[in-house]
């Protein structure tokens, strides 16, 4: 039986100088994004888009989303498994294209994860386990473009 699960979050403009939206220049992108009981989130646009660069942006918290789910998925499987990971770290990249029309679309996001499991014996088990991760990962499965792995896997010495 599927459940279905809804998310709600608000979203407020922060960014009016005074004039309103009256001249492309004359509005800050910054904006807040709250969620009931978690910390507000300071966001505005990408820097290229008239952005706030020390803010989040809504490519980065994409790109963030997309690594966070499949980490869970994969810590999750890892210890169904008997797999004992004891450090994750993914430098994960995602590309963007601008479209003529001035809008734009992700083409892709790799991730990179790097981890580290407690014993040789355990290496090829965790490496094997990214791609359940990846087929299970609910934000990797509504996306309309590829994600990526390269996968680095270690054991502590």
């Amino acid at each position: 039986m599927s459940r279905q699960h809804n998310y709600n979050a608000t979203i407020k403009w922060t960014g009016n100088n005074g004039t309103g939206t009256s001249g492309y220049k004359n509005y800050e992108r910054s904006h807040e994004i709250s969620i009931e009981n978690k910390t507000t989130i300071m966001a505005s646009s990408d820097p290229s888009f008239r952005g706030d660069k020390t803010k989040h942006n809504p490519e980065d918290l994409l790109v963030s989303s997309v690594s966070t789910c499949h980490m869970l998925w994969y810590l999750h499987l890892c210890s169904e498994a008997g797999v004992v990971v004891m450090e994750y770290i993914d430098n994960v990249k995602g590309t963007m294209v601008e479209t003529s029309n001035g809008g734009g679309k992700f083409v892709e996001i790799t991730l990179q994860p790097m981890v580290t499991v407690k014993e040789p014996s355990m290496v090829e088990k965790a490496n094997e386990l990214h791609h359940m991760a990846n087929k299970l990962c609910y934000i990797a499965n509504s996306l309309n473009f590829p994600v990526n792995h390269i996968a680095k896997t270690e054991y502590l010495k």
